[in-house]
């Protein structure tokens, strides 16, 4: 059976995250009845990234295997036809060979989380940022943001039922930048745990008011003690932006 490397963006906001559950519509599962739809039978979405309620992708690599060879374009537009009226797009589509798998090919993903930090209430980035009224120093999170790269145990910033093996992870970057009322904090890793991103963004936002410092940052990292997270920030700053291979 041929197999499709498939390029994704949608607003999480109406999902109940990526992997198929229960509870809700998600995102793996619209996918797949767009595949049923165009396939005939059904086929497994297989995703880079399982992705939470209510957090963004611009661009989530997926593979499934198809019963017929497709032209790429062709199969782009025919899932996307698919996929109407919800917020999920396919926006490349291409033919891989057997042995790629879009989690387990991966040898790089990249997250953008996004915070708009004035006083107003949000208009057109509602539901797509953290809103937070209270000044941040942007220069003085990514000071303290570099205390975090490298590889560590990152136990502290990692959800309570997270299932990966190991806390260890090497964090390759992760940069905090302002742009007007925008600060966001761009990070890269192989694979992160879950909830990691938003974990260290939610600390760092407590650098930005002041209530901690960077020293606070690290020996929180040190504690190896999700109690001394400061906070997790919310899903719908949060952005899968692409994925390396």
């Amino acid at each position: 059976m041929p197999r499709y490397a498939l390029t994704i963006e949608y607003d999480g906001g109406p999902f109940v995250g990526w992997q198929r559950q229960a509870n809700g519509m998600s995102v793996q599962q619209r996918l797949e009845e767009a595949v049923l739809a165009i396939n005939g039978e059904r086929g497994v979405i297989h995703g880079a990234g399982r992705t939470d309620a209510g957090v963004h992708a611009l661009g989530q690599v997926a593979h499934v295997d198809l019963v017929r060879e497709w032209r790429v374009d062709r199969l782009r537009d025919a899932l996307n036809a698919h996929l109407k009226p919800d917020p999920i797009a396919v926006v490349d589509a291409r033919a891989v060979g057997g042995d790629f798998e879009a989690r387990f090919s991966a040898i790089r993903r990249h997250y953008r989380y996004v915070i708009d930090n004035r006083r107003a209430p949000l208009t057109v980035t509602l539901g797509r940022a953290w809103h937070v009224k209270r000044p941040l120093d942007a220069d003085a999170m990514h000071e303290a943001a570099q205390r975090l790269v490298g590889r560590y145990d990152f136990t502290t910033f990692r959800a309570s039922e997270c299932q990966a093996n190991s806390p260890i992870r090497t964090l390759e970057k992760l940069d905090v930048r302002r742009e007007g009322d925008r600060i966001e904090i761009v990070t890269c890793a192989r694979s992160f745990l879950h909830n990691q991103v938003r974990s260290m963004a939610g600390s760092l936002e407590h650098v930005g008011t002041g209530k901690w410092t960077a020293d606070d940052l690290a020996e929180a990292l040190a504690a190896k003690d999700r109690a001394r997270c400061g906070q997790v920030a919310p899903p719908h700053g949060l952005y899968l932006v692409a994925v390396d291979y």
